[in-house]
């Protein structure tokens, strides 16, 4: 008796069967998901920002209302901050403003010329200029300090005795004195960030479209007018956040004072700056909650100061 032969009704008689697709995974789904994809990208960054950023000032703003001690934690309230009320923070304050009002008045206007001028295809070297100007920032803020503390330093064979002995002048103690020592900063941060903010215009006026410049000179505009009424214009959004960096690099400044006077106890506190003040409460003194309040009042002075620079400059106005 004949077998009888079973066909699949779905498959054709004569063709072979065609491949099943693979099934994906659940995770797949997930990952290549329309709607979950935009938060799979955005997740380490929100992971990195709460780690390093919302965390840290989260534990900071609950250690500044606390005394800790080695093993015992006291909640003190507004104590920490009603401390910061003391002659030595606002020598601290004054300091870190003045330092930051002092590289805003150098580190400003001075990149912005230096960056037309290099920019100027009649300038020879260009290229090595740049290489040169841009050689500081690579340097170690720790022997970049140590250079210029050795070069303003008091004996008579530093560089700066040095030239003062050629004009027949005697040798002077730079960073015994509130207003050389402050000199010695200023030279020592033009120094070190002239050259980066100079590529940051740079980068900008590659980006002025030259035939503003064109038609600016068949108007019969000057060179002066030019740079003042298309330059400066232009790179608004390079200065804002040249001005934004600088405030936050003022307010910040530690290294460089700790390197230049060896260590953290300037004569007079001439170079204390705020971070020097919580490095002292908070590490050397091991008062830990009141160093959290200094760092919770910079962050804050910090970020006000931002906010008014950024009103000034119109950023939050809407756009026509």
């Amino acid at each position: 008796m004949a077998t009888p032969v079973h066909t699949n009704a779905n498959v054709p008689t004569g063709q072979p069967p065609q491949p099943q697709r693979p099934t994906r995974s659940r995770w797949s789904r997930f990952i290549h998901s329309s709607r979950t994809a935009p938060y799979v990208f955005v997740l380490p960054f929100l992971l990195s920002f709460a780690l390093f950023f919302a965390y840290p000032v989260i534990s900071t703003v609950i250690m500044s209302f606390q005394e800790v001690l080695p093993g015992i934690t006291t909640y003190v309230g507004l104590e920490n901050y009603k401390d910061l009320i003391n002659p030595t923070f606002g020598k601290a304050i004054l300091n870190s403003v003045l330092y930051t009002l002092l590289t805003l008045v150098v580190l400003i206007p001075l990149p912005l010329v230096l960056a037309v001028l290099l920019n100027s295809p009649k300038m020879p070297g260009r290229g090595l200029f740049r290489s040169v100007m841009f050689i500081p920032a690579l340097t170690s803020v720790v022997v970049a300090g140590t250079i210029f503390r050795l070069m303003f330093g008091e004996l008579d064979g530093s560089l700066m005795n040095s030239l003062l002995g050629v004009f027949g002048l005697e040798p002077y103690k730079w960073l015994m004195n509130a207003n050389t020592g402050f000199l010695a900063l200023i030279v020592l941060a033009l120094w070190r960030w002239l050259g980066v903010n100079m590529l940051y215009y740079m980068s900008g006026l590659q980006n002025i479209p030259p035939e503003l410049y064109e038609a600016a000179q068949i108007d019969g505009a000057s060179r002066f007018d030019s740079f003042w009424r298309i330059t400066i214009p232009m790179l608004k959004p390079v200065t804002i956040y040249v001005f934004t960096i600088s405030i936050y690099a003022g307010l910040s400044m530690f290294t460089e004072s700790y390197m230049l006077w060896n260590g953290n106890n300037s004569p007079n506190d001439i170079g204390l700056t705020i971070v020097g003040y919580l490095y002292r409460q908070g590490l050397e003194q091991n008062s830990m909650g009141f160093g959290a309040a200094v760092g919770i009042v910079l962050l804050v002075f910090t970020l006000v100061l931002n906010l008014i620079q950024l009103k000034f400059f119109g950023m939050f106005r809407k756009e026509d």
